[in-house]
């Protein structure tokens, strides 16, 4: 996925989109190349490892748009995960993955996102499914949110990225 600086002068949701999708290419960009062994290398005392936070966002995608935002319910793997007997369950069960499939399963992630994005012209437009206590989001919160998810874990990213192998840059 190409990385594409965002306009400096769109409107609302073409910059909120244009962002994201910025930092979505930032993602794939900072695990790009790497073997199984360094994705799966924890090296903060957290346990932390890119294939981990790359599930991750994934599962983020999942859980915003295609559950909350349009509820259509999670893919595979998160629809049936045992988030209740393990929350964590994406960092845990992403060794299992090789470095193709979590690639593809981020894309397939971002591709549903997209598609959910592209039917909903409103960023008042709020979630189908609300939260535990009844409060619905609007899509100017929820493209926010995926924004800050994703440039937070792209920080990890980079840290992690350059203790694997000393690549830096943006």
């Amino acid at each position: 996925m190409e990385r594409i600086e965002p306009q400096p002068a769109a409107d609302e949701r073409t910059t909120l989109v244009a962002f994201l999708e910025y930092h979505r290419a930032t993602a794939l960009g900072k695990v790009a190349g790497l073997t199984h062994e360094q994705l799966n290398r924890p090296l903060l005392p957290s346990g932390t490892t890119m294939a981990g936070l790359l599930k991750h966002l994934a599962g983020v995608e999942e859980a915003w748009c295609s559950d909350r935002l349009a509820g259509e319910g999670e893919m595979e793997p998160f629809a049936s995960a045992p988030f209740d007997e393990d929350p964590d369950w994406e960092f845990h069960s992403a060794a299992r993955d090789t470095p193709e499939s979590l690639v593809a399963l981020y894309e397939r992630a971002c591709e549903r996102s997209r598609a959910v994005l592209a039917g909903i012209d409103d960023l008042d437009t709020t979630t189908v499914k609300p939260n535990r206590v009844g409060e619905r989001f609007s899509l100017r919160w929820v493209l926010v949110h995926l924004i800050e998810e994703t440039a937070r874990h792209n920080g990890h990213l980079d840290v992690l990225r350059e203790l694997t192998d000393g690549a830096t840059g943006e």
